[in-house]
């Protein structure tokens, strides 16, 4: 199953795309998902070139979304950096453009999922032109006040729904939905319009909010049954481990990456 595994550039969050390609490459992990602010850095064509010279494959690029603002003109601002997005996607020829859809600007938390439809509606045409896939990642209600007001799987697959489209989809990630009593139903409901796994585990005690998750095996996470159901439902894609994490941050990433790939095979 390591052909399925792919390195989220946040796990070894102090490495340039550079040194995070070449890591993988070392470590022979077949699969990389960048951040944008990493591929910024040197610019999307650079990192383009890097990516296809190590035949790494490509299976995101985090993140787009974040459509909600206060003003027209501000949310105008946010579609355009979604346009920018999906051409930098692909470019780099990623598997989907990750959407945390972001928080609500004035309370009104229906209204504000009103405005992410828009805004997704906003981007498709571009997403379909230059053929991009939008996936719609669903994230912990603890994060509904500050990053996503779409906190189920559930409620994603509504929203992706909405487009009837190839090219909008739902990212599973198992640190934000393994606690819905209604998971596995909205899994089965998800075939053929998942297009993203993410992989990490849920300590107790949380070490934070934002840098809370841990490596697989560490937390209470049934990562095995989530992957086995989604499958079941249709993905064979790749599954990324995804881990923000302060302390596994300090760590060298030749020491973090061979026992991610250990944990990998052992709890995913």
């Amino acid at each position: 199953m390591i052909e399925r595994l792919s390195l989220n550039q946040i796990t070894v969050n102090r490495l340039t795309l550079r040194e995070c390609v070449e890591a993988c490459v070392r470590h022979k992990i077949p699969w990389i998902a960048p951040w944008r602010n990493r591929v910024e850095e040197i610019g999307v064509q650079e990192s383009a070139r890097i990516l296809r010279d190590s035949s790494l494959r490509v299976s995101s690029l985090c993140r787009g979304g974040f459509f909600l603002a206060a003003t027209q003109a501000a949310r105008q601002e946010k579609i355009d950096d979604n346009r920018r997005a999906i051409d930098e996607a692909a470019e780099l020829g990623a598997g989907c453009l990750v959407l945390v859809c972001g928080p609500a600007p004035n309370r009104d938390i229906d209204a504000a999922r009103g405005m992410v439809a828009d805004g997704i509606a906003a981007v498709l045409p571009h997403a379909l032109e230059r053929g991009v896939t939008l996936g719609v990642e669903a994230l912990h209600p603890m994060f509904a006040a500050d990053r996503s007001v779409i906190v189920t799987l559930d409620q994603a697959l509504d929203l992706a729904g909405r487009f009837n489209s190839p090219n909008v989809g739902v990212v599973i990630d198992a640190f934000h939905v393994w606690w819905d009593p209604q998971l596995y139903s909205a899994i089965q409901r998800a075939s053929g319009k998942i297009v993203g796994f993410h992989v990490s585990d849920w300590a107790v005690p949380l070490p934070g909010i934002v840098t809370g998750r841990s490596m697989m095996g560490d937390g209470v996470i049934e990562l095995r049954r989530i992957r086995s159901a989604a499958d079941a439902a249709g993905y064979s894609g790749p599954v990324e481990v995804e881990i923000m994490n302060e302390a596994i941050w300090e760590m060298p990433a030749d020491s973090v990456i061979p026992e991610m790939i250990r944990r990998y095979l052992a709890c995913v």
